[in-house]
């Protein structure tokens, strides 16, 4: 697992990291079942707050990529145990509500967001 943060990138640590992750498990980089570094370990090698972390892996938890088990780290899902397009749904959801964060914390105008969009979909 290679992760990189660009301090100059106008996207959040934790959304780097968060899409770098979600990148890694749907490419096959992270398998079902692989134990991603405790929250410090990963904070101290990449140089950045716990917390920044923290958020990543809670948001990826949310969306169902990843599961918490306490003391005994935190693991990558079964992409079976996900659920169904209602799921599917609520991920998206969620995607969009944290696009819809950036893009605030940016100060992007709402239709110049709306555009960001329509060309990353080809449509």
């Amino acid at each position: 697992m290679t992760l990189r943060l660009d301090a100059g990138s106008p996207e959040p640590p934790f959304a780097q990291l968060r899409a770098q992750l979600t990148a890694q498990i749907g490419d096959g980089t992270l398998r079902p079942g692989d134990r991603l570094p405790t929250v410090r370990a990963l904070a101290d090698e990449l140089g950045i707050a716990p917390n920044t972390v923290a958020r990543a892996y809670r948001e990826l938890e949310a969306d169902g990529l990843l599961v918490g088990r306490g003391r005994a780290g935190t693991f990558v899902t079964d992409p079976a145990a996900r659920g169904g397009a209602d799921d599917d749904h609520a991920a998206a959801e969620r995607a969009a509500a944290s696009y819809v964060e950036a893009v605030r914390s940016l100060g992007l105008d709402p239709r110049e967001a709306l555009a960001v969009v329509r060309r990353a979909l080809g449509v």
